[in-house]
């Protein structure tokens, strides 16, 4: 059954323009900006703070790992028919004064000298809660915002603004932590999140109403969103790739910081350099995704890259002081290559054939799978790291990578040049008839 996308408001800029000229975009740009720049910072301080001050074990930070992500597997379903029931930029905006607020907290503890890992586990864990209802509002959002005959421009301007932010954060972390501390880098990372709310609270666009229809249960709500990707070839097999994904590059991560500064001796300014070298092949790939998808065909450029990644995996696990440190660094940023265009064709699609009042609960299905990976896959890092050691996480991470390919190889991805526009463009079938228009909740 065919949905009819949305008419974009009025008042927003031209489709031939660019996404750039619209005044509305250029505030969620900037908000998204500084929020990622923080949370970059943020990725690399929370961890180094464990290990640093409070001499985390490799089971501590596998604990403090999956507690960041450890809401999407606990409220991620519900959380996507809640948000659409309400207007999605208060949401944001909420979020992310939650988030500031509780980060806060950290330094203020540490400069008091009552930081304990308690406080770090519930701060990292309720951030977590705000951060699953941001998320999936975010990305419910943009087509909104833009327009659908705009989102794979929209989404390539911010995967690759997401990647640079990667390269720069996590260098400027590095130093923020060898210079003054890794506190004080989370406090940079709460300041993000406050001005992020101040961009968004500027969006003039006022955002449609949401529809007030006949009021069902919130799990069959939950079950119309679940029901879109299990009976959608294509987006079934994206979420099963990317949940493998998730779980061994979250693998690896969790035992980065113990390996560099631990076992390695090395600063912390060098993790943060081996970061932003993912982070460059982050925002290379997400730059060359839009190139990649009109040269090769959308689908092909899944296809060759998740495939293509497979013999630089088995790199990671080389990583040492020496020369395995670049060996390591090449098939990392290898990695991330692919996730960038991966993120920038993967995204823009699922909005496209997503109907619009199903799209809080697809994002909430997907971010469950690809964000519960990250949970899993950090309480795996450190029971493994506790087991066998951190090398021997790595090498487990590296073998799920090189056997994340397998849902895009047995998928029609495999057959089609270019993806469908809509859901009843899936080779195998329209999507079920459940998530027709007028099923949805007010």
């Amino acid at each position: 059954m065919r949905t009819t996308p949305q008419t974009p408001p009025s008042g927003k800029a031209a489709p031939g323009r660019s996404v750039f000229a619209d005044p509305d975009f250029r505030r969620l740009f900037a908000a998204a900006t500084a929020s990622r720049l923080g949370t970059s910072i943020g990725h690399l301080a929370v961890p180094l703070v464990a290990v640093t001050a409070l001499a985390a074990t490799p089971g501590e930070l596998g604990v403090l790992a999956m507690l960041s992500t450890l809401a999407f597997l606990l409220i991620g379903l519900p959380a996507g028919a809640w948000v659409d029931r309400m207007r999605r930029r208060p949401v944001m905006v909420v979020a992310d004064l939650v988030r500031a607020a509780l980060l806060v907290s950290v330094p203020l503890a540490w400069w008091l000298e009552a930081l304990t890992f308690a406080h770090l586990c519930a701060v990292v864990l309720a951030c977590g809660f705000a951060t699953v209802f941001f998320e999936i509002a975010d990305q419910s959002y943009l087509p909104h915002l833009i327009g659908p005959d705009r989102l794979t421009a929209a989404n390539t301007a911010l995967v690759s603004m997401d990647a640079a932010n990667q390269l720069a954060g996590r260098g400027i972390g590095g130093l923020l932590i060898q210079l003054l501390s890794a506190p004080v880098a989370i406090l940079v990372d709460a300041l993000s999140f406050l001005w992020s709310a101040l961009c968004l609270r500027g969006i003039t666009r006022p955002e449609s109403p949401v529809a007030r229809g006949e009021r069902t249960s919130l799990w069959r709500e939950v079950g119309q969103g679940l029901g879109m990707v299990a009976g959608h070839p294509i987006l079934r097999a994206i979420a099963l790739e990317g949940a493998l994904t998730n779980l061994a590059i979250q693998i690896i991560q969790t035992m980065l910081p113990l390996l560099f500064v631990r076992e390695l001796g090395l600063s912390p300014l060098w993790f943060g350099v081996f970061l932003s070298i993912g982070g460059a092949g982050f925002f290379l790939g997400s730059a060359s995704a839009s190139r990649l998808g009109r040269r090769l065909g959308e689908s092909r450029a899944i296809w060759l890259t998740s495939v293509g990644i497979v013999p630089f995996t088995l790199l990671i696990p080389l990583l040492d002081a020496g020369a395995g440190l670049w060996l390591a660094g090449a098939g990392w940023m290898t990695v991330t290559y692919k996730v960038g265009v991966a993120n920038v064709i993967k995204v823009s699609f699922r909005q496209r054939v997503t109907p619009a009042h199903l799209l809080g609960r697809v994002t909430a299905t997907l971010r469950f799978m690809f964000t519960g990976a990250l949970a899993i896959g950090a309480g795996l890092a450190g029971l493994i790291g506790e087991l066998a050691g951190t090398r021997a996480a790595l090498w487990a991470g590296a073998a799920v990578l090189a056997a994340s390919f397998l849902p895009i190889m047995f998928s029609p991805l495999r057959t089609l040049r270019d993806l469908p526009e809509d859901a009843d463009g899936a080779p195998e079938g329209d999507v079920p008839e459940g998530n027709a228009p007028g099923t949805r909740a007010g």
